[in-house]
């Protein structure tokens, strides 16, 4: 396509103008980045310059000693990529794998909340991070920094790849593990990287990454353009002047609804509601295919709190900014069936929010409500009648109903040192099974859930953040 084309000539112009320094010889380089795409297309245009530099092998040099022609020749040579991996698969990683198809590459994407159902087999394979990781020529990252994927790039990961596979990220800094990449690099594990964001920025002299082979370094400049500046400065002047002369809320995106007095009444659900979503994308681990968000009594926003919903639920899941604005669009990017309703079945509350959430493992519901003060109370947790303020680290607890439970769960807790703040149990005589809600003072290491989970009267149990 024409896009996809500018975004190379553009990926090859970087290689005539953006070199920095003196030409010393060395394999490693800093560069600085314009892209001439806007911000919205930072990351398509990153990862295809940096495509370019990697595989033109761009050495330091001076500029003014190289010819146009020459840079270009230099951006364009070598084989044909055969194969890509993409991992994240959100906006910006479905853009690269769109513009990437005109190439006729051998595209995997890798994803644990995406299924297969949402590309064309024949077109992307959905497959494992370590099937990715091993058969991909370029791996390129888009990804958001969360616990789970911080380090996800280490050394033993670097190593799984091809001696000539290249690695790019323009994602956030700290997905990839520095120190292990100069080392990988400089063993000639990989073929090469380029990386644009980094665990400390600006970078500094003494990060290991600055005297590493093979690499293309870039200062976070992916949307930094002339242009981008330009757009955002007068977007900003015009909201101002909207707001000041008309009262207008132009692109507010944490404004739901207009009526700022109705906003402000509903604003304890829809934090509420922001919260049940964190907890219900912890609470599923895969792909998400539906929700269902139901008001009920004096809470009769069920889109607003849909919304917020949904952006408490995919704030973890994608690198994307996610806002009541865009929260809708990006959720039914990725697939999801999205369904509200409002009813006046309130229960004995006098408003209750329900959130339903399926996915690949099974649907699992939250209720909550606020109460008197403003006060937020979960109500509901997996059909297991609770009132439980949500706050910190929790543990959800299954198990069967049984004399010396709690006691051995609180004994193994203080034997290492957490402290149990509440301890809530609700109990189904039909099947036999309690379920414990335990909000602890601190993160519970993985060793402890183990032994906890290796109880013989412990059926589940899960670590939840609010």
């Amino acid at each position: 396509t024409m896009l996809s084309f500018f975004v190379i000539v553009v990926g090859g112009l970087l290689t005539y103008l953006g070199y920095m320094g003196e030409a010393s010889g060395k394999s490693h380089s800093l560069l600085g980045l314009s892209f001439l795409m806007g911000a919205i297309c930072s990351g398509l245009a990153g990862f295809i310059g940096m495509k370019v530099a990697t595989k033109a092998n761009v050495r330091t040099t001076n500029a003014a000693q190289n010819s146009l022609g020459e840079a270009l020749s230099i951006a364009f040579s070598g084989g044909a990529v055969m194969g890509l991996g993409v991992v994240g698969l959100g906006k910006i990683g479905r853009e690269v794998i769109q513009h990437c198809r005109s190439f006729n590459m051998n595209i995997m994407g890798y994803d644990p909340y995406v299924s297969q159902d949402m590309f064309n087999e024949d077109e992307v394979q959905v497959v494992d991070l370590d099937t990715l990781t091993t058969v991909s020529d370029y791996i390129t990252l888009h990804v958001p920094l969360i616990d789970s994927t911080k380090n996800l790039f280490d050394y033993d990961r670097l190593c799984q790849m091809k001696d000539t596979a290249r690695i790019i990220n323009v994602a956030r800094g700290g997905i990839i593990n520095e120190s292990d990449l100069a080392k990988a690099l400089n063993e000639d594990k990989i073929g090469g990287a380029a990386i644009d964001v980094f665990t400390s920025e600006p970078i500094g002299v003494d990060n290991p990454l600055v005297k590493a082979k093979n690499i293309v370094l870039t200062p976070h400049l992916g949307a930094s353009t002339e242009e981008a500046k330009e757009g955002v400065s007068r977007a900003v002047c015009a909201q101002v002047r909207d707001y000041l002369l008309h009262e207008k809320l132009t692109n507010a995106v944490n404004m739901p609804i207009s009526d700022l007095a109705k906003l402000k009444e509903i604003q304890p659900s829809l934090e509420l509601s922001e919260i049940m979503g964190k907890l219900q994308s912890q609470l599923e681990s895969g792909a998400i295919n539906k929700i269902h968000v139901e008001c009920a009594g004096s809470m009769d926003e069920p889109k607003t709190a849909t919304l917020a919903f949904l952006k408490g639920m995919l704030s973890t899941r994608i690198p994307d900014r996610v806002n009541y604005i865009n929260a809708e669009t990006l959720a039914v990017d990725l697939g999801i069936k999205i369904e509200h309703s409002y009813t006046s079945d309130c229960s004995s509350y006098t408003n209750l929010i329900r959130t339903k959430v399926t996915g690949e493992n099974g649907t699992n519901q939250i209720n909550g409500s606020v109460f008197e003060g403003k006060r937020l109370r979960l109500v509901n947790i997996l059909g297991y009648e609770m009132d439980i303020t949500p706050r910190g680290t929790m543990l959800f607890t299954r198990n069967k109903d049984v004399p010396g439970v709690i006691g051995k769960v609180g004994s193994a807790l203080g034997a290492a040192h957490i402290n149990i703040g509440a301890y809530l149990l609700s109990r189904d005589s039909d099947n036999g099974e309690a379920f414990a809600v335990i909000r602890v003072d601190n993160e519970v290491p993985e060793d402890i859930l183990s032994a906890l989970a290796d109880m013989p009267e412990i059926v589940s149990i899960q670590q939840i953040h609010c």
